[in-house]
């Protein structure tokens, strides 16, 4: 049993004395239990002081000694380009061909930052990219290849009476971007023209799912000044100079140059 404290009742002056002392004792307890939690949180921030944020220890983890280093040819090539510097289209082939190092014939890629996501398009450049493309029209025969998982396409091309059969494998093609759509095009009455269109090398471009960047091979390095530059100009004319704010040249191998949109004709 806790402690029994006698109260005299009756005298008026006895009570309002021991009214006050209570008071006071409640008061005492009460900025005493105050202080021993202001000292609690005090002592808590030390430790979480003492203690290395999350951040600060994973930064840590990503030393400078654990970064992958480029070979020495690359940091040649890369000490070859100006970062400050916009090249028209023509000096930027010159020199990327002037640093190519590899002996594998690499691809030149453009690297597009636009004004949005989800910005897409078709364009058929007028000398080929080196990357041979396959355009196959749905029948039969490839859809129970498709039934057997053999997917021996890079385009699938289809008769609109073809796509209450091909429904059920929407999960498989869907995902590989390999499923006919009439946004795509891919999905046509004369099946064989478009196929030859897609043949001949139309490109299909559109911004990565959640980036505004657009990235698209638009030849190999071994291809003649002219075309490369060709083809890039057809290619930025599809996206619209407009919609781009940034724009980057590089080869496979190589460090990426600044492109000079200014002095290109819309």
């Amino acid at each position: 049993m806790g402690k029994i404290k006698a109260r005299l009742i009756g005298d008026p002056e006895v009570e309002k004395k021991q009214k006050e002392e209570q008071k006071q004792k409640a008061m005492e307890k009460k900025q005493a239990k105050k202080k021993l939690e202001v000292e609690k949180e005090e002592s808590s921030k030390t430790v979480k002081e003492k203690k290395p944020a999350k951040k600060a220890v994973e930064e840590t983890k990503k030393s400078p000694t654990n970064t992958k280093k480029r070979g020495k040819k690359y940091q040649s090539a890369k000490n070859n380009v100006d970062k400050h510097k916009h090249y028209s289209l023509a000096e930027a082939v010159v020199l990327l061909k002037k640093n190519k190092y590899s002996k594998f014939n690499e691809s030149i890629e453009l690297h597009f930052n636009v004004d949005e996501v989800g910005r897409k398009g078709e364009v058929s450049l007028p000398y080929a990219t080196g990357k041979s493309v396959k355009v196959v029209i749905l029948n039969d025969a490839v859809l129970a290849e498709i039934e057997k998982g053999m997917l021996n396409f890079d385009i699938l091309v289809t008769h609109p009476s073809f796509m209450p059969k091909l429904a059920k494998y929407a999960r498989v093609l869907g995902p590989k971007g390999l499923m006919p759509n009439p946004k795509a095009g891919t999905i046509s009455t004369s099946p064989e023209k478009v196929a030859e269109k897609f043949s001949k090398g139309v490109l299909r471009w559109k911004t990565e799912a959640k980036f505004p960047l657009v990235h698209q091979i638009i030849a190999k390095i071994s291809s003649p000044d002219a075309e490369i530059v060709a083809n890039a100009l057809e290619f930025i004319k599809s996206v619209g100079k407009i919609h781009i704010s940034k724009a980057f040249v590089k080869s496979t191998m190589s460090p990426s140059l600044k492109i000079d949109l200014e002095n290109i004709k819309d």
